[in-house]
């Protein structure tokens, strides 16, 4: 079992500004999703984590080592897929994987082939192997990247914004992917969709304004409002009014109407209906709790 443990990161750039904010957070083998709105800081957490920078305060241990001590730990078991990352041109996916797999330090000549050519099988490239990699469509390029993340078997896999425009089929093939590979790794999902974390995660933080404001397992989020969320279509033009009056999380346009969405241990008033919770009005719930 594989155990990351952060303890009070903190983290500014120039002119003070805080990026990172007495983090603490344990984890242990499966997939946690990291949620927050862009500019959260889950990505200055992501390249901390990474060995790309180091903390000015706050422990990072990965299996009992302290990584921000000595960042070649965490190289050695990390694989990352970041929010973007380029291809050399006129390169087959087989021939980069390989040249990657070099660099990662697999020397071995036929191990080496055997696991590029097993990680193309296993995010369903083989067939487009000899294919340059700067002609593959979003979804390909984003399962390449798994692939070259897995080289060397990682212990701690962590995935930036993965699905971040990518189509619905291709959003879907990609998370079974890592689902997948997360049963005996440590997978860090961090993004801004809170569907992938609802399919995928069993254990999720929400980060806002460089700090984590929840921690815990999606299910439990959703049991704690259940109960507490009312619905109710609206006109568009009262929809100010109705934010004033009560803690509305959210809204949806519907054919020129508004649906609203409300929290309220008892019922608001005529017209609203009680309506199960889903991962997305935790989400809305506790940021605006968060920012009121």
């Amino acid at each position: 079992m594989n155990t990351l443990t952060i303890n009070k990161v903190s983290k500014s750039y120039q002119k003070g500004v805080m990026v990172l904010n007495n983090i603490s957070l344990d984890l242990k083998n499966g997939m946690f999703g990291l949620l927050g709105p862009n500019g959260a800081g889950k990505s200055s957490l992501m390249r901390t984590l990474a060995g790309l920078q180091r903390p000015d305060e706050g422990t990072i241990l990965f299996n009992g080592n302290d990584i921000v001590l000595d960042p070649q730990i965490i190289k050695r078991q990390l694989g990352f897929l970041p929010q973007d990352f380029g291809v050399y041109p006129k390169v087959s996916a087989y021939d980069l994987l390989t040249h990657i797999a070099v660099l990662k330090g697999l020397t071995n000549s036929k191990s080496r082939k055997e696991q590029v050519m097993a990680l193309l099988e296993q995010t369903n490239l083989y067939q487009v192997r000899n294919k340059e990699v700067h002609t593959f469509s979003g979804g390909m390029r984003q399962r390449f990247g798994v692939a070259q993340a897995l080289l060397g078997n990682p212990q701690l896999v962590i995935v930036d914004e993965p699905t971040a425009g990518l189509d619905p089929e291709e959003r879907n093939r990609f998370n079974n992917l890592l689902s997948e590979i997360g049963e005996d790794k440590i997978v860090i999902l961090s993004t801004h969709l809170v569907e992938d974390v609802k399919n995928l995660c069993t254990d999720m933080a929400i980060m806002c304004q460089g700090g984590v404001i929840a921690q815990g397992k999606p299910e439990d989020f959703i049991c704690q409002l259940r109960g507490k969320l009312w619905t109710r279509i609206i006109n568009k033009a009262d929809a100010e009014q109705y934010a004033e009056r009560f803690q509305l999380i959210s809204s949806q346009l519907i054919s020129g109407k508004r649906l609203i969405h409300v929290v309220s241990d008892t019922n608001p008033g005529e017209g609203f209906e009680l309506t199960e919770p889903t991962l997305e009005d935790v989400y809305f719930n506790i940021l605006q709790t968060q920012n009121s």
